[in-house]
């Protein structure tokens, strides 16, 4: 039996992008809680999965995973994955529907176009475990009213009247009390306008970072793919070597839209003493320039962990093919 969809279930819960090599790739964008008016019920902040079929390059996650799942060679692993793959598109090629378990059904269309429909019952979001979703009734307000009302027609209430004593300082103490309530509440006004906007700035932050994690995504893999020879090409505009023959691990410093950003980052890096170098373009029409390029995968991963801790953060490791 092959487990390959209970694995790419259990990956969807840590990683935003998870990519089945020949076949597409598992999305996930965070949702947060919500109501439904119309049908009075409360969803709780989740994870919702999409798929794109154009990014099939295996980038070494799933199959590392099932290897050390299975204590089997990457090879293996790859190979497994690959008679996953043309099993479902042979069910499919027969106009059967394919369901992934926890994840979702896979079908053709009339049009033969992959459709894909995602299972709504499992929520990706750690953060969201055991919180489920659910429908609260509905209170109507007018029974409760009439109802009272019929009450007191047939039992009045009745008051009797007092002497009061006068007490002035209640008057003060009211005062008080308005003025105490009136600066609370430009307080709290203030507290509430301060908390929605970091929020805000958080959460475009945050779909930031999902975006250039699925554009540069790249993982480390303990076993790496076979060496591959490159061909030199020459930029003639500046000069700068794009690509390196025989070697393949790039410590990647970032992407540019604008090619004479790349170089202006090139420029900054030499400086610093980096053997900064422009590697190409990405999917995205993205110009890649890597602090360092290294034949050795050992040498790469060394000099990764030192720049990270003194210089980038967010730098990575591209395997380039």
């Amino acid at each position: 039996m092959n487990t390959t969809a209970n694995y790419i279930s259990e990956l969807l819960y840590r990683y935003e992008c998870v990519i089945v090599p020949g076949f597409g790739a598992f999305l996930t964008r965070r949702q947060p809680a919500m109501i439904q008016k119309d049908t009075n019920s409360f969803y709780p902040p989740q994870k919702l999965i999409s798929f794109n079929s154009q990014l099939q390059n295996n980038d070494g996650l799933l199959a590392n995973y099932i290897a050390s799942a299975e204590n089997i060679s990457y090879t293996d692993a790859v190979a497994k994955i690959q008679r996953y793959i043309v099993s479902l598109k042979e069910k499919m090629a027969q106009g059967q529907r394919v369901e992934l378990e926890k994840i979702g059904v896979f079908f053709t269309s009339i049009e033969n176009t992959l459709q894909f429909e995602p299972i709504q019952e499992v929520n990706y979001l750690t953060e969201a475990f055991g919180l489920h979703s659910f429908a609260y009734p509905i209170i109507k307000r007018e029974v409760y009213k009439k109802e009272t009302e019929a009450i007191e027609e047939t039992t009045p209430l009745t008051f009797t009247p007092e002497k009061r004593r006068e007490r002035p300082y209640l008057q003060y103490a009211a005062v008080a009390a308005v003025v105490l309530g009136i600066g609370g509440f430009f307080g709290l006004k203030q507290v509430s306008d301060t908390t929605i906007s970091y929020n805000n700035q958080e959460l475009k932050k945050a779909n930031q970072e999902i975006d250039n994690k699925i554009q540069e995504a790249t993982f480390e893999i303990t076993n790496p793919l076979p060496a591959i020879n490159l061909n030199i090409i020459k930029d003639d505009e500046k000069g700068i070597i794009t690509d390196i023959a025989a070697t393949k691990f790039h410590i990647v410093a970032g992407a540019f839209r604008v090619k004479s950003n790349a170089y202006k980052k090139i420029e900054k890096l030499k400086k610093l003493g980096y053997n900064a170098s422009l590697i190409g373009i990405n999917k995205y029409d993205l110009h890649q320039v890597a602090y360092e390029t290294y034949e050795n995968r050992t040498e790469a991963v060394n000099a990764l962990r030192e720049i990270k801790k003194h210089q980038n953060s967010g730098a990575w490791l591209l395997i380039k093919e």
